[in-house]
C-alpha cells in the first residue's frame, strides 16, 4: 500500500513539472501583456536572447501603462519551426507582428531580419 502511494505521487509530481506546449498565439498574447505590464522575467521565459535585448530597448521608451493590455490575435502562419503572429493590443494604433522560432521545443518571439518578410 505504501508503495501504491508513493508512487502515486511521483507521478502527480512529475505530471504537473512538465511544461506546456504553448501555441505561437499563447505565447504572443504572454508577451504582449508582459512587455506593457514590465514583467522582465516573463517577458524572457518567451523570447529568445536577441528578441529580449530588442524588446527591453523598446520597452524603455514606452511609458507605463494604467491597465492590462488587451491582446487580439487577428492571424497566424505556422512554416515548420517559424511561426508568424499577427496580433492588436489596446495600446498600439496599428496591428503588431511578432516572428517566433521553436527553442527548445517552445515557440519564443525573436527579431525579425532587416529584409526578412513575413506572409502578412
Amino acid at each position: 500500500m505504501k508503495n501504491l502511494v508513493f508512487c502515486s505521487l511521483v507521478l502527480l509530481f512529475i505530471s504537473c513539472s512538465e511544461t506546456k506546449n504553448m501555441s505561437p498565439s499563447e505565447t504572443t498574447k504572454i508577451v504582449v501583456e508582459s512587455f506593457y505590464a514590465k514583467d522582465n522575467s516573463t517577458l524572457k521565459k518567451h523570447t529568445t536572447s536577441d528578441g529580449y535585448d530588442s524588446l527591453l530597448m523598446i520597452q524603455g521608451l514606452v511609458p507605463d501603462a494604467d491597465n492590462d493590455a488587451s491582446v487580439t490575435i487577428s492571424d497566424e502562419v505556422i512554416e515548420t519551426d517559424i511561426a508568424w503572429v499577427k496580433y492588436s493590443s489596446n495600446y498600439d494604433n496599428k496591428p503588431g507582428i511578432f516572428k517566433l522560432v521553436k527553442e527548445n521545443n517552445q515557440w519564443k518571439v525573436t527579431n525579425k531580419g532587416p529584409r526578412e518578410k513575413g506572409p502578412f
